[in-house]
């Protein structure tokens, strides 16, 4: 595989790259035979994949000494004090992965002062990276070829494409993406629809649920923030990382960045 070519790289980038790439390609080894799954305490569900995964990332990311929060590991809020720590998602689209859909991907992002630095999505089915660095552009890995990738331009909403949760997507998220006026509707599994955006594939992410938290966001803020675009909830206030709580509780809204404040808008006259 080639270097990502972005200038002035931290070393933290490579390495986040190789662990989701060795992550990806034991999620995919598992993803082709049988697999038993089974229920977290949340109700939500959880495979073998999930867990190789986590311990692979956690490996190659010790070389760096920094904390991890992990969504497969308890909680050492010990990170609190750290400046600087890596948020991971070990398997984001548990549930993709089992009904066979390959929309389910690794995230991994290092987070410092509050802020994602760096943001790495991998996609094992299609053998796809989306990575971003601040203040370094974001670029898509495909193909065996890196490409730098921007949001659209994209300004009148009944023109945007968004997408949606595949599993989750509620009756009040629907309704107000009719309200909208948005016909373009597509449901992708997992981070994948942040990857969509900030490819320029679509225009709009929205979700109102609760239920999302910091390592189903923190490699994507990075990577969209990154492309052009924008994420908050969908009050339009800023998300932050490394939190005590780590639920997003306004839902997230992630756009091209030009729609945005339009869509913020709208939604503070439902509540």
């Amino acid at each position: 595989m080639k270097g990502i070519p972005i200038t002035e790289k931290i070393p933290e980038l490579d390495i986040a790259i190789e662990a989701a790439q060795v992550a990806g390609n034991t999620i995919l080894e598992i993803y082709k035979g049988e697999f038993e799954e089974f229920t977290k305490k949340d109700d939500s569900p959880i495979t073998e994949a999930d867990l190789k995964s986590n311990e692979i990332i956690k490996k190659i990311l010790s070389k760096t000494e920094y904390k991890i929060l992990s969504e497969e590991d308890n909680d050492d809020q010990s990170r609190l004090s750290e400046e600087i720590i890596w948020i991971v998602d070990p398997l984001d689209g548990t549930s993709d992965f089992i009904d066979k859909t390959g929309e389910f991907t690794v995230m991994i992002a290092l987070v410092k002062n509050k802020k994602p630095i760096l943001g790495v999505i991998g996609w094992p089915t299609e053998k796809t990276l989306f990575v971003a660095q601040k203040k370094r552009g974001a670029f898509r890995y495909h193909n065996e070829e890196w490409e730098k990738i921007s949001v659209t331009t994209t300004s009148e909403l009944p023109k945007c494409r968004t997408v949606g949760s595949r599993h989750h997507l509620s009756d009040k998220e629907k309704a107000f993406i009719k309200k909208l006026g948005i016909e373009d509707f597509t449901s992708i599994g997992s981070s994948l629809k942040v990857g969509k955006i900030a490819s320029g594939e679509a225009d709009a992410y929205i979700t109102t649920t609760n239920k999302m938290k910091e390592w189903d966001t923190a490699a994507s803020y990075c990577i969209i923030s990154e492309a052009g675009g924008k994420m908050t909830d969908m009050l339009g206030n800023d998300i932050s990382y490394n939190n005590k709580e780590v639920y997003h509780q306004n839902g997230i809204l992630v756009t091209n960045g030009i729609i945005h404040q339009t869509i913020v808008d709208e939604f503070k006259k439902l509540e």
